[in-house]
C-alpha cells in the first residue's frame, strides 16, 4: 500500500456464487478493477475467510480503505453505484 495514492485499497466480501445477487456483481467488480488500475481490488469469500469477514452482515459488502483506514462502505449491487463510489474515493 502506498501513502501517495488517495485510495489504495478496496476490500469486497462476496459469498460463494450460489448467491444470485453476488454472482451478478462479481463480473462488474472485475471489470471495474480494469477501469481503476491504481486501486487494489480484493475479493474475500465469507465462507473461506470467516476471521476476516466475521462482521459482515449483508452481502455483497464493499469496504473502501485509504492509508489503512476504512473510509467508506457500500452494501448491495449496482455496477453504476459501485463505479460512482470508486470514482468518488479515487
Amino acid at each position: 500500500m502506498t501513502k501517495t495514492s488517495r485510495m489504495s485499497f478496496i476490500k469486497s466480501e462476496l459469498p460463494k456464487l450460489r448467491c444470485r445477487v453476488c454472482s451478478q456483481i462479481l463480473p462488474a467488480f472485475c471489470k471495474l478493477s480494469d477501469k481503476f488500475p491504481k486501486l487494489t481490488f480484493i475479493y474475500a469469500d465469507i465462507d473461506e475467510c470467516p476471521e476476516t469477514t466475521q462482521h459482515i452482515r449483508y452481502t455483497p459488502t464493499f469496504h473502501f480503505y485509504r492509508d489503512g483506514e476504512r473510509v467508506d462502505e457500500m452494501f448491495g449491487t449496482g455496477e453504476e453505484r459501485l463505479h460512482d463510489r470508486l470514482w468518488l474515493q479515487s
